[in-house]
């Protein structure tokens, strides 16, 4: 672990039950503060009291134990640890760290005295790097300097060493162990001396990645340095940004945690928020399958895991997850079979024998089709369709839709083939869908919208030859890249540049 992580993920403390907070801060004027609490990284109001003659007191019942800070206006904090015992610390205005005293709180004497000792060290170690930016790495001085700043990291580990095992039944102790990085060992080698496995080192950070912290303490998640080494773990420099490698170390590491506790709660809302929010084409992949398997389930009590969530919550998330469930990079969507601009002809497109298949939805009065659909003709014509990639388009064709649809299809002359639910099909199947079910379609095709999840138009799906989503809500200019590159054409001149407008739109 680099010195120069140390204060970010270590500028913390923690907090307890039933015990008073005392505060004394000389210099500062009567008022009203903050104590603040943080749950992962965000920092949250906890309570509220009026400083006088530089001095304020809280309840430490109303908490729990994990990192505070003490607010004062000016957006002024100092951090300290609060674990189930008396606090009292007294400081003084403008510099907070250096007038700190801790008269109680033996958490915090052990807390401050490392914060100290990492805080002087990192100022050297950053004059020391400064030094060495300046200098050529084949110069005496540089590996002095190097020299240096090594001893300094060794100095710091022993530091961290002594403080757990003088101190192991402290909390303190558990947030410096978390902050350390297992040791990896060296790669084994073959009789020869030969590396057996390049990848070795790496392999062995991630799977003992979570070594160093206590999973089944709630109290960490309390800190900033259980987020950042949730963030990291899931981050790019840990691991390929794809869904299914994300949901594996995902369902790894949650399936693990015990699924009453806050830790649980915390790893399944941030993996599922954080990648539901992406913007990576496919990502929604996790937040799908994590819904489905932590919140859309049921436990041994027949309830919900996410016990965090109500009812009303619940029921509005899951409500679509059995259908997006079926609409994820890698599933076989279901068949759509319905009838062309004949209203009497049945075409569906498993039936396509293509190298890969366009599924798009489109709607004849959409401004945003009415752009889309002549240009994915025009890719179709001119790249698609030698290439033997189809496309297989359903329409909005309900009441003057009908006509409206059709016109559109013949002024643009749309060779590929466009099916819809058409206005006879949808008013003979309100009488009675027995007589097209099974015979000639499903009940997934009449009611499509619902089944592919189609709630703006247009929309676009790109199937391989078994019919699998291999990238869907995707541009014309992005299309016609992905087929390009999917079938070794990638230096072809595009016809169609890229568009950040319809991209975003598209999304």
């Amino acid at each position: 672990m680099k010195i120069l992580s140390f204060i970010c993920l270590l500028m913390f403390t923690t907090i307890g039950f039933g015990q008073k907070l005392k505060f004394k801060v000389v210099g500062q004027k009567d008022t009203i503060v903050h104590l603040v609490k943080y749950v992962g990284k965000g920092m949250y109001y906890a309570d509220t009291a009026e400083i006088k003659n530089g001095i304020v007191e809280f309840n430490g019942a109303k908490q729990v134990p994990g990192i505070l800070g003490l607010l004062l206006p000016g957006q002024k904090f100092f951090e300290f640890i609060y674990n189930n015992e008396e606090v009292q610390i007294e400081t003084a205005l403008p510099d907070f760290a250096g007038n700190m005293k801790v008269k109680k709180s033996e958490e915090n004497k052990v807390f401050m005295a490392y914060i100290n000792f990492i805080t002087t060290r990192k100022t050297t170690i950053n004059q020391l790097i400064d030094s060495r930016s300046k200098l050529k790495d084949t110069d005496d001085q540089f590996k002095k300097l190097t020299t240096r700043i090594d001893s300094i990291n060794i100095e710091v580990v022993a530091y961290q060493n002594e403080l757990m095992k003088n101190n192991p039944t402290k909390y303190v102790s558990k947030i410096v162990k978390m902050s350390i990085d297992v040791v990896v060992p060296e790669a084994p080698k073959n009789d020869k001396g030969q590396i057996i496995d390049s990848n070795f080192r790496f392999k062995y950070f991630r799977s003992h990645y979570w070594d160093n912290i206590d999973l089944n303490d709630d109290r960490l998640v309390n800190t900033p340095v259980f987020h950042n080494k949730l963030e990291f773990f899931f981050g790019k420099n840990m691991m390929l940004q794809h869904w299914d490698t994300i949901l594996y170390y995902a369902f790894d590491l949650c399936d693990r945690l015990n699924p009453k506790s806050k830790t649980f709660e915390y790893c399944v809302s941030w993996i599922t928020s954080n990648f539901g929010k992406s913007k990576i084409m496919g990502m929604d992949k996790v937040y799908i399958l994590m819904a489905d398997r932590y919140y859309c389930s049921k436990n041994a009590e027949g309830k919900s895991p996410a016990f965090w969530m109500t009812e009303p919550k619940l029921k509005d998330l899951c409500e679509k997850i059995p259908v997006q469930k079926n609409l994820v990079i890698g599933a076989k969507p279901t068949n759509i079979i319905l009838r062309d601009t004949t209203d009497v002809n049945w075409k569906d497109f498993y039936s396509l024998k293509s190298e890969y298949t366009i599924l798009y939805f489109w709607d004849p009065e959409c401004g945003h089709c009415k752009k889309t659909t002549p240009k994915l003709e025009t890719l179709y014509k001119e790249k698609f369709k030698a290439r033997n990639v189809e496309i297989f388009a359903v329409g909005k064709a309900i009441g003057e839709d009908f006509g409206k649809w059709k016109k559109f299809i013949r002024d643009n002359s749309l060779t590929f083939t466009n099916v819809a639910v058409t206005e006879a099909l949808y008013k003979a199947a309100l009488q009675d869908a027995n007589q097209f079910v099974p015979k000639y379609t499903n009940v997934e095709s009449l009611n499509y919208q619902t089944t592919y999840d189609i709630f703006s138009t247009p929309r676009v799906f790109v199937l391989d030859k078994d019919k699998k989503i291999i990238a869907k809500s995707i541009s014309i200019a992005q299309l016609e890249d992905l087929i390009d590159r999917l079938q070794g054409k990638k230096d072809l001149p595009k016809i169609f540049p890229p568009d950040p407008e319809e991209d975003e739109q598209m999304h």
